[in-house]
């Protein structure tokens, strides 16, 4: 190990306790507040794309938090918090993954704080309050979910993986990625959509699912999520070659990993313009 990876373990044990306490407290705001007649607070990038009012309410306590414990850092958040800071860490937060979940009582939502330092995410957390679980990686000091190490499964051959994936909220994005899903789903186990990226990557993590592909995602719905997948032996990209990134999120296990970013390269799942062949 590199004297600069060993400093990025250290930072990221260091900011560890923080990210899990800003997300306890975010959970339990979202989990014991969650009012009986939530609505929609506003829209994004479409009518369906929703935010609601504990989004922000989320959102805010997470950045007071932050600044209260680490006022020179800064922070990005997907319901508008974007300040550059002066210490070279950054958070990346996710107030609530899986907004539409939660506003219909759906269990599948989470907390997620991921924390960056020289280009690389070296602290994160994904907490699910409903599910009852916390997911948490530094890295280079793997992934655990209580006192419990996270391993994703050895690879299965592709006809035989059970894979996670989500859909955007744009119509012309929905056909696209339906175009693709009608062409894999008889090539899998099956197919599986929570509606939360981030718990889509730590059930990877936990071997609940043998991988994950999405298109459309943000920094904030798998800063955290990816590292938690990657420090429990998943490997995590975009199209070959090159990172994951909102053109495409692919994560699984070595050898799966290729096969199935291969199909997805092949079937076009990383671009809008025409459904898959």
């Amino acid at each position: 190990m590199s004297a600069r990876d060993t400093d990025l373990e250290a930072l990221g044990r260091e900011l560890l306790p923080i990210a899990l306490e800003a997300a306890e407290r975010a959970g339990t705001l979202l989990r014991d507040s969650r009012p009986e007649d939530l609505g929609v607070a506003a829209t994004k990038t479409s009518a369906i794309d929703v935010v609601t009012e504990m989004d922000i309410a989320s959102e805010k306590l997470i950045k007071d938090f932050l600044a209260e414990r680490r006022p020179d850092d800064g922070l990005l958040g997907e319901e508008g918090a974007d300040t550059a800071g002066r210490s070279g860490v950054r958070w990346i937060v996710d107030p609530i993954d899986g907004t539409v979940n939660y506003l219909y009582g759906r269990p599948d939502w989470a907390v997620s704080i991921a924390a960056e330092a020289g280009g690389e995410t070296v602290a994160g957390v994904v907490a699910a309050p409903v599910r009852g679980e916390t997911s948490r990686a530094v890295l280079g000091g793997g992934a655990y979910r209580g006192e419990r190490r996270l391993r994703c499964n050895p690879a299965p051959p592709l006809d035989r993986a059970l894979i996670g994936t989500g859909f955007g909220y744009v119509r012309e994005r929905k056909i696209g990625q339906a175009a693709v899903l009608r062409a894999l789903v008889p090539e899998l186990r099956d197919v599986r959509r929570s509606g939360s990226a981030a718990i889509d990557l730590c059930d990877v993590a936990a071997g609940r699912l043998d991988g994950y592909y999405e298109r459309g995602l943000n920094p904030w719905d798998y800063a955290a999520g990816e590292l938690i997948a990657r420090e429990a032996g998943a490997l995590t990209g975009g199209r070959p070659g090159e990172p994951l990134s909102g053109e495409l999120a692919v994560a699984a296990p070595p050898g799966l990993f290729e096969a199935l970013r291969g199909r997805l390269e092949e079937l076009g799942a990383w671009h809008d313009d025409h459904p898959a062949g």
